[in-house]
């Protein structure tokens, strides 16, 4: 993700505007989103202590944003809110993965727990709003193109409307947003909460 982030400010400075910058980062945001899938299994297999499902629909509805709608339809790469996601994406891993190395080495800067449990109220909406306009974006190219849709009659007696099932895509964001972010609140308040205790106790 560090990666991700130096190619996006390197090709800023370079054109001088943030207009298309997704062409800087896509094959390394293809190779690194797709290899978040691996986290599912780790949560599976107790490795991590996180909940395999919020953590499958985290991943999945990136790698789902990622090569089903941006890679999928090229129009929507030039699109600002593509840019939205990235970003915030690329800000959340950063304090993600720099959050559980310390931990591992049993040094965790107050600073980098605080930004983890802190900085998503922020970066969570940004991502989100990123995502489902990159979807948005995208319907009239899908229904035009009938990208991924079956239609009838074939032999296989079956139908599938990409363009509905992009449209239910977004609609399932209602229930299932407000409850990961506010899991990361009723989060923020007990780590943070603790971390204050154990301060003043010492």
């Amino acid at each position: 993700w560090l990666v991700i982030a130096v190619g996006l400010v390197r090709a800023y400075l370079a054109k001088g505007s943030y207009h298309s910058l997704y062409y800087s980062i896509e094959k390394p945001l293809k190779f690194f989103q797709t290899g978040a899938l691996l986290e599912i299994l780790h949560c599976a297999l107790g490795i991590v202590p996180s909940s395999v499902v919020l953590t499958a629909f985290q991943v999945m509805s990136r790698v789902f944003l990622t090569w089903a709608v941006t890679h999928s339809v090229k129009e929507v790469q030039t699109e600002d809110s593509v840019l939205l996601f990235v970003v915030a994406w690329t800000i959340t891993e950063i304090i993600r993965y720099s959050f559980y190395t310390f931990s591992l080495l049993n040094h965790l800067p107050y600073l980098i727990k605080w930004a983890r449990y802190t900085l998503f109220i922020v970066l969570y909406p940004m991502g989100v709003s990123g995502e489902l306009l990159t979807i948005y974006a995208a319907l009239p190219f899908v229904r035009q193109s009938g990208l991924y849709s079956i239609s009838l009659p074939n032999k296989y007696n079956f139908s599938f409307d990409y363009y509905t099932f992009l449209i239910l895509v977004m609609i399932s964001y209602i229930p299932i947003f407000p409850q990961l972010y506010f899991h990361m609140l009723r989060q923020r308040r007990k780590v943070l909460s603790h971390t204050e205790e154990h301060k003043k106790s010492e």
